[in-house]
């Protein structure tokens, strides 16, 4: 096979040195956490404004939006056979000419008003909003010190995370950044692929042969693609004659979901731990999203989480947020726990979030074309749920490669704002009852398993606190003007009446209660779409 160029690749290729600085700039923060689980353990407390707060609205933005066709697209344009290959094939060209740095080179952002975008969050009951900073692209999305892939030089030209930040803090709202970035030097190994059938088979991809040189009177001259595809770990070598074959070569090795460092690239971790320490100590989130099981990269995470917990107490006097995913019982009293499009089944005693979308994770325009979106009722049963269980939801909205949204996520926004509008004292500032709640669907505890959930229903309620106030949620209308609430029963209750209900948006409720439960006379109007919420009066409820 001949290696296009000047002949980069091969099975035993060594990855080219990347410009990643050899030490973190700056100093270490000083303050009681070291870079360590027990210390992380022993010291961390999860702040009260996340557990007030509830709800966030996640901007999970980035140049794989512009295709408009998913997720993953960097990744999978690069896997012959994928429906992501073809599409890139028909629309962009052969990856091996047009790969996805000319899909960074497109993305100018132009639509992008991030003020409107933010008055719909707001209304929608957003009390935090998280940035993308870094995807698995491996492009930074602020003013990076370390790294000159980044949106100020390349694409919008814009400081993305910047103008996120300054809003949000304009609006006395709380701000958030996720870095995917760990898993890019894995995550990109397909681009240094070729076919493996078919007129162009084993011509190397774009990133196998593209070099710093190469940009000479183009859009990115100056810059060198190898450090934004990180370099060759687990290259194809030649001679795999099949697409099956491929697939597995991949499948075993960089299609692992691999957490430790890469041995092999050490500037790949240097220049990640120096991006990440300058992200937070430039735009000083209040929450930092990992994804990740864990921490990332070994000891290197847990370096940069003391660092950003000693920071966050010199720069506000409080702790912040870190994310992680699938961890141990006692991580979650060192970081909070995150289940990606994932549920509880029970009332957990450390806060923790669910992050989930509407639709795809990058902006997928067949969610709009077939109107098959999460809907806003949906999207409030999941609220409730998560709220009555200690929890809290990070709901990613996608954007257009042009910073806009459509039609379909806008109307699922503004039926979100009308439910809260009624509703929103039952959920902020809210903690969990003795019991989260009562009903027939069952959930699986756990992370990616939301596609497999049953429907609601009327006879699931929930429970939340506030001020000495108890709240009861039915996550749907019942078909008749009656509904049961056992949990609030005389004998559940050991003996406490209920002195008076409230529907919030409607008014006194007429009900009884007896030994077995508490039984509601509903009102012919609803004050909401769906969801409706009593408040619950009576002496030793709460």
């Amino acid at each position: 096979m001949n290696l296009s160029r000047r002949g980069l690749l091969g099975a035993g290729l060594a990855a080219p040195a990347l410009t990643g600085c050899a030490t973190v700039g700056g100093a270490e923060a000083k303050g009681p956490f070291e870079a360590s689980w027990d210390s992380l353990i022993a010291g961390y407390q999860t702040p009260d404004w996340f557990r007030d707060a509830k709800l966030g609205i996640w901007a999970h933005w980035g140049p794989q939006c512009v295709p408009e066709f998913g997720d993953w697209y960097g990744r999978q344009m690069y896997i012959q056979g994928n429906p992501y290959y073809e599409h890139h094939l028909k629309n962009y060209g052969h990856p091996s000419r047009t790969g996805f740095m000319e899909i960074i080179g497109q993305w100018k952002a132009e639509n992008w008003d991030p003020a409107s975008l933010m008055d719909l969050y707001q209304a929608a009951g957003a009390k935090y909003v998280v940035a993308m900073a870094q995807h698995h692209d491996n492009l930074d999305l602020f003013d990076s010190k370390h790294h000159a892939w980044n949106s100020l030089n390349v694409g919008p030209k814009k400081d993305i995370v910047g103008t996120w930040e300054r809003l949000t803090r304009e609006r006395g709202l709380r701000f958030g950044v996720s870095n995917h970035g760990a898993h890019a030097w894995h995550w990109w190994q397909t681009a240094y692929g070729y076919d493996a059938e078919g007129p162009l088979a084993g011509r190397r991809y774009d990133a196998a042969w593209l070099r710093r040189e190469d940009g000479a009177g183009k859009w990115w001259e100056g810059l060198d693609p190898q450090e934004l595809y990180t370099g060759p770990t687990f290259a194809p070598p030649e001679g795999i004659a099949s697409i099956a074959e491929m697939n597995a070569w991949h499948d075993a090795r960089d299609g692992q979901w691999i957490e430790t460092p890469p041995e092999s690239n050490p500037a790949f971790v240097r220049s990640w731990v120096a991006r990440q320490k300058d992200l937070v100590d430039r735009y000083r989130p209040d929450m930092v999203y990992f994804d990740n099981y864990g921490l990332p990269l070994g000891q290197h995470g847990l370096d940069a989480t003391a660092h950003y917990y000693n920071a966050s107490l010199g720069w506000r006097g409080e702790l912040p947020v870190v994310n992680g995913k699938r961890l141990e019982p006692a991580q979650r009293k060192g970081i909070v726990e995150t289940f990606e499009r994932g549920f509880t089944d029970s009332l957990m005693p450390e806060p923790w979030q669910t992050d989930t979308c509407i639709g795809d994770w990058h902006y997928n325009r067949s969610r709009f074309t077939d109107h098959s979106y999460v809907p806003a009722k949906a999207v409030v049963q999941r609220l409730c749920d998560v709220v009555s269980k200690n929890g809290n939801l990070l709901l990613n909205i996608p954007m257009r490669g042009d910073g806009s949204i459509d039609d379909d996520e806008r109307h699922i926004l503004a039926d979100m704002a009308a439910w809260i509008a009624v509703n929103g004292e039952a959920i902020f500032e809210s903690r969990p009852w003795r019991s989260y709640g009562e009903g027939p669907t069952q959930v699986v505890q756990g992370m990616q398993n939301e596609g497999g959930a049953r429907p609601w229903t009327a006879q699931d309620i929930r429970f939340t606190t506030k001020g000495g106030q108890l709240y009861a949620i039915a996550l749907d209308w019942p078909e008749s003007r009656t509904l049961a609430i056992r949990s609030l029963g005389k004998a559940a209750l050991e003996g406490r009446s209920v002195e008076r209900v409230e529907l919030l948006g409607g008014g006194e409720v007429r009900f009884t209660q007896t030994g077995e439960a508490l039984t509601l006379e509903l009102p012919e109007r609803r004050p909401t779409a769906f969801a409706p919420v009593f408040r619950v009066h009576g002496r030793g409820l709460v």
